[in-house]
């Protein structure tokens, strides 16, 4: 696709106050975007934009909420003028066996992950058409391999990969480009989190290389930047990633005989909790993607 190169482009960038998002609007804004970041941390994601080096700015919202979010899509293109690029980044995730868990926190983690990509597409549609934009939507390895202990977060991801495809063909011909993002498990404080819950991380330790290694932050999200650059339809946080999508297939069926041999050895464990990564309820999305 055509190439558009961050100078002077606006992006805007759902939870961008840590993790994956602040990183991300660093290394944009380093190249000479202008970033408009927009979740519920609002005091840290205001130092985050008041430490770029370019006009940038921050919005308090819960992109689950559309009157909010439309608000907030007109406050971002009255300060900037337009839009040239929207990433849906916002997530949280919950974890622990479908039969314990705290369905007010399942749902809440489907209705992040997945309304609010859909809430935040709608909201900025109209802009990014005005400018032929491009809206990446961060996904997950989940989305390709559903795995147990993170249903909410899996069956999320996968819904908001399908929506980003479906966006993709009905806006090609007014001129904007959608691209999905997919990364394993990557250096974040919602990795860090996972990581306290037990049978979480004995899970992870147990994965085959390389779907259990934790990845740095930084590689990735430079293949982020690269794929906003290309207005790739495909972004992969980590090369490996690539070799998936052709095999997805037979993903559900391998990671239901692994699971369910993993679950039958933590079988008497104490189940799992979640949590948004340490940063509330709009965190960035989770590394484990």
């Amino acid at each position: 696709m055509t190439r558009a190169d961050p100078p002077d482009q606006v992006v805007v960038i759902t939870g961008g106050a840590r993790g994956v998002g602040e990183m991300l609007a660093r290394k944009l804004a380093a190249r000479g975007a202008r970033i408009a970041l927009v979740g519920l941390e609002a005091d840290r994601a205001r130092r985050v934009a008041a430490d770029l080096p370019t006009d940038s700015g921050a919005w308090h919202a819960d992109v689950t909420d559309v009157q909010r979010m439309t608000a907030v899509a007109d406050a971002v293109r009255d300060r900037f003028g337009r839009i040239d690029t929207v990433v849906a980044n916002a997530g949280i995730g919950h974890g622990g066996p479908l039969g314990c868990a705290d369905m007010e926190a399942w749902r809440r983690v489907v209705d992040v992950n997945l309304t609010g990509s859909a809430v935040t597409a709608h909201v900025f549609l109209p802009l990014l058409a005005e400018s032929r934009g491009y809206f990446l939507q961060i996904a997950s390895v989940v989305a390709l391999a559903p795995a147990p202990l993170l249903t909410a977060y899996s069956a999320s991801k996968a819904g908001a990969e399908a929506l980003a495809h479906g966006l993709r063909a009905e806006v090609a011909h007014r001129g904007v480009g959608v691209g999905v993002a997919y990364l394993s498990w990557t250096e974040t404080d919602m990795v860090r989190a996972a990581d306290r819950y037990p049978a979480l991380r004995e899970m992870r330790r147990r994965m085959p290389w390389p779907a259990g290694r934790t990845y740095p932050l930084g590689p990735a999200v430079d293949r982020l930047v690269t794929g906003i650059e290309r207005r790739a339809a495909h972004v992969y946080g980590q090369g490996w990633l690539r070799g998936l999508p052709p095999v997805r297939g037979c993903l559900p069926w391998l990671v239901g005989v692994a699971g369910a041999r993993e679950m039958r050895r933590q079988q008497g464990a104490p189940p799992s909790g979640g949590g948004s990564g340490g940063g509330g309820p709009e965190a960035p999305a989770p590394a484990a993607r």
